[in-house]
């Protein structure tokens, strides 16, 4: 079982607004790099998209507890089963959070898409951060 963490973040928002837009699938598509993915659909409760034309990735929302974590998991067409889980904190109202992803995948393509994995979880973190930054 392959696991991936994104970097800990600090998002200017109560963990509660962070939870319940989290919650809500079509909301994904902000966290995700526009240049990179296409063909998306979603609804409240799943989302799917193309990454850079090739794969389709589908995510659910699998459950939650209030305010400090979100469970997504993957869905039929993905090249393979994973579990993406939002973990929050608050912090003096401010929350810290991150992503752990445990993904199914085989070692060998385990090399090829691990640092590109790591890499769009930290960036999904810093849009929540740019998301709720003071203006």
């Amino acid at each position: 079982m392959t696991k991936i963490d994104s970097k800990k973040v600090n998002i200017n928002a109560t963990n509660e607004v962070v939870y319940v837009f989290l919650s809500d699938m079509n909301n994904i598509e902000h966290l995700l790099p526009e240049d990179k993915i296409s063909d998306w659909k979603s609804d409240e409760k799943s989302c799917s998209f193309k990454v850079q034309g090739s794969y389709l990735i589908s995510l659910h929302f699998q459950s939650g507890t209030p305010h400090t974590i979100v469970n997504y998991t993957s869905g039929n067409g993905s090249p393979f089963t994973f579990t993406l889980a939002a973990h929050l904190s608050d912090k003096a109202g401010t929350t810290e959070g991150y992503l752990h992803c445990e993904a199914n995948i085989n070692p060998f393509l385990e090399m090829l898409v691990k640092g590109p994995l790591k890499n769009l979880f930290d960036y999904m973190a810093q849009k929540l951060v740019d998301r709720y930054a003071a203006a």
